[in-house]
């Protein structure tokens, strides 16, 4: 019996218009920065029109690229409510996939902006087996303090009482053919502009670590002595990395692509001593990446951003598989490794429309 793991960053499922780029133009779309509009009653229905006409596309792209991935449960991030997600699974992703899943979850965490983690369920697996919900619990409201997790790496920008989580940490029981399998759902700080002379990463390295000692806490709470012998997985995206593939080149001479392992990663948190395993990691050291990032022409590699950790447990009975990553939704501008290369869905564009930024990730998991 087996059940495929996924997850997905479907970047800023939203069911509401942003019109604050009528005011700032760090937040207006570019398209729109090519005309003149002199009022802002003007600038809110070209908007809505430019946003219907942009997400139909990238919602197909979005639908096509789960669809490809297949997974019996999909852990997801960017997903603004559940109306949200169930008009996409009912406008778009049921002409591709079916009556796949009805059971969705999400419950309300700390984004400013109000993107959320969520679940999605099929109710059997492609096996034949039932997935039966069991119980669903936030960590949204833990603080710094109630875990003991301040230190003065975060004086800068964090207090004691703050929340720890920038999103939430979602925990989400499930019994799968009558065996239970724990899914710790997240999506942690993302890395910021430079400041006080550090690169965004370091600059917001000391909040993501204290997510992942949280969400390890969490856990070891949560099962005690017996945490090597249970089935969980730590699902979503890190917005870390611990290694990536720096790149060199252009389109028309051709790229080359290093490999570079980090120094220092929050997600060591999870890796140093063998608590879970990064089932991404046993893929080839050149073929493991969910994201493209380029800062112009100077700073662009590839990262793994999008992660399924395994328990002792899951790992060691799952120890020959591997994960799969789909990447055909990812636009024109992201250079592929040699080998790589895919047949992208129609009408993706050179960076958009696209499926997203992230690619989704997924693996078969047999439950011990």
């Amino acid at each position: 019996m087996a059940v495929r793991i996924g997850t997905f960053n479907i970047e800023n499922l939203l069911n509401r218009f942003d019109f604050t780029g009528f005011r700032n133009q760090l937040r207006q779309d570019r398209a729109l920065r090519l005309f003149t509009i002199d009022s802002e009653a003007d600038y809110q229905r070209l908007e809505q029109a430019r946003m219907v006409s942009s997400t139909d596309d990238t919602r197909q792209m979005s639908a096509l690229a789960i669809a490809d991935a297949d997974a019996d449960i999909l852990c997801l991030q960017e997903v603004e409510s559940l109306d949200a997600l169930n008009a996409f699974e009912y406008g778009y992703l049921y002409k591709m996939v079916g009556e796949g899943y009805r059971q969705k979850y999400l419950i309300k965490g700390n984004d400013s902006r109000g993107i959320e983690v969520a679940v999605m369920m099929r109710e059997r697996t492609r096996d034949g087996a039932p997935i039966e919900f069991i119980d669903i619990r936030s960590h949204a409201e833990v603080t710094f303090r109630d875990f003991g997790l301040y230190e003065e790496a975060l004086t800068a920008t964090e207090k004691p009482d703050d929340r720890i989580f920038r999103r939430d940490c979602l925990e989400l029981d499930v019994r799968i053919g009558g065996k239970r399998l724990t899914l710790f759902v997240c999506h942690f700080k993302s890395m910021t502009s430079p400041r006080d002379g550090m690169d965004g990463r370091t600059a917001t390295m000391a909040l993501r670590r204290a997510e992942a000692r949280a969400v390890r806490r969490i856990i070891e709470t949560r099962f005690g002595d017996g945490v090597a012998h249970r089935n969980f997985v730590i699902c979503g995206d890190m917005n870390d990395y611990q290694e990536r593939l720096l790149i060199d080149g252009n389109r028309r001479t051709g790229f080359s692509f290093t490999p570079k392992d980090e120094d220092e990663s929050a997600l060591d948190v999870f890796s140093s001593d063998g608590f879970a395993e990064n089932a991404v990691a046993r893929r080839p050291v050149d073929d493991r990446w969910t994201l493209f990032h380029a800062r112009g022409l100077e700073e662009r590699h590839l990262c793994q951003l999008d992660y399924i950790w395994l328990s002792q447990a899951l790992s060691a009975a799952n120890s020959k598989g591997a994960p799969d990553i789909v990447r055909a939704g990812q636009p024109f501008r992201t250079p592929f490794p040699p080998g790589q290369e895919v047949d992208r869905y129609p009408r993706i564009g050179w960076d958009r429309p696209k499926a997203s930024d992230h690619c989704p990730v997924v693996m078969e998991l047999h439950l011990p």
